[in-house]
């Protein structure tokens, strides 16, 4: 998905984000990237949308483990994402509902079908924007 200037300038609004980084553009002028940056509320929702995988029936958040933004996103930049199923769970008393450990990765420019930042070393894939942990509440077949 790329990302326009109103597109995210909208959204930011939207989230009543007032950072200036996000909404001046005349002071964003001087600073390292020389630009707004995309609001990071923006590229987790929009890397939840795109990272599915067979999850769209994670209609939960039901934890935040953690998270990082690694790199800035800006708008013109290209955003893929793909998730990985790290752990499970059941919840206790409920036999309709589990729980899923989901690591999501954002990727800016670079297609995601290699997995960037999969192999767990140190070093941040030069194209991960976005490196998220969290559990989903998913339904079960009863």
């Amino acid at each position: 998905m790329t990302l326009e200037e109103a597109e995210h300038q909208m959204a930011t609004r939207l989230y009543q984000n007032t950072a200036k980084v996000h909404f001046n553009q005349h002071q964003a002028h001087d600073t390292r990237f020389g630009r707004r940056i995309v609001y990071g509320g923006h590229v987790i929702s929009l890397a939840r949308a795109l990272s599915f995988n067979g999850l769209a029936n994670a209609f939960r958040v039901a934890a935040i483990n953690g998270g990082r933004h690694v790199a800035p996103f800006f708008a013109g930049d290209t955003l893929y994402a793909w998730s990985q199923v790290l752990d499970k769970a059941e919840i206790d008393d409920r036999k309709d509902l589990g729980a899923l450990r989901i690591r999501m990765i954002g990727v800016k420019d670079h297609l995601s079908g290699d997995f960037p930042d999969k192999d767990g070393d140190d070093e941040d894939h030069p194209g991960v924007v976005l490196d998220f942990d969290m559990w989903v509440l998913m339904p079960r077949a009863v």
